[in-house]
């Protein structure tokens, strides 16, 4: 990039090459999920060299290791499910919402049960990015004229064993496919005149990688039909250069 000219525009390409660059340091946790947005929505709104080089300043170069650091857990689990059952007491094991809300929500280690109460409100309790205190946790939730709702990631086993009288559970992420070594997650608990939602949800890291990928193959396929028509003109002007010396 040419920081000596900042006032230069930049192109698509260098846009690019800066977002790539924010993407792995959000992989190797240089950065955090809100300072990788900050930066990624800076980036594309970026017109000069001068606006882009601040972005990437302080995030080493392509090529750098960084220095080895012992966390005593086992290499292979890292970015593994095993790597998110830590085991302990769990970071909060109740919540309660009285004609109010609450949410468990970003990281937070979900205990072995997992007690919450809803009377006239309602409560979300995302696993996401959550990590896990045991193989199996319960989330017992207990709603009255009230409602709550559970988010898992994929992969993570779900079984509900709630009781419903005028209201309801949601079985409807039960029986998908679970990844080896996820954790299982058990819903059980009361509605009356409320119900229990459980949905499956990919993280926002996830959702925004996958929408660089369809943005990247959007501008990689307008490229394509670039080139296309380029060799088109080539071939075509060839063509017109032929007929003219044939007729000399």
């Amino acid at each position: 990039m040419t920081e000596d000219r900042p006032e230069l525009r930049a192109s698509d390409a260098d846009r690019e090459r800066v977002a790539e660059h924010l993407r792995d340091a959000l992989a190797e946790g240089r950065l955090d999920m809100e300072e990788f947005e900050e930066r990624l929505e800076a980036t594309y709104k970026a017109r000069t060299y001068g606006e882009l080089a601040p972005l990437t300043r302080d995030l080493p170069v392509a090529g750098v290791t960084a220095p080895a650091v012992s966390l005593h857990k086992d290499p292979a689990a890292e970015g593994s499910w095993a790597g998110r059952v830590v085991g302990g007491d769990g970071t909060s094991p109740w919540a309660v919402a009285v004609m109010s809300g609450f949410q468990r929500k970003g990281r937070w280690t979900v205990p072995k049960r997992f007690n919450c109460f809803a009377f006239w409100g309602g409560g979300e309790i995302d696993l996401r990015e959550a990590d896990f205190a045991d193989r199996e946790v319960e989330i017992n939730c207990v709603a009255i004229m009230g409602g709550m709702q559970v988010i898992v990631p994929p992969g993570v086993e779900v079984v509900v064993r709630g009781i419903g009288v005028m209201g309801g559970f949601d079985h409807s992420e039960e029986g998908a496919p679970a990844e080896p070594g996820a954790p299982r997650v058990i819903v059980t608990g009361f509605a009356f005149w409320g119900g229990v939602g459980v949905e499956r949800k990919l993280t926002k890291a996830e959702q925004l990688r996958q929408k660089e990928e369809r943005r990247q193959e959007r501008l990689d396929r307008r490229e394509e039909r670039r080139q296309l028509h380029a060799a088109r003109r080539e071939q075509r002007w060839e063509a017109r250069d032929r007929r003219r010396h044939g007729q000399h």
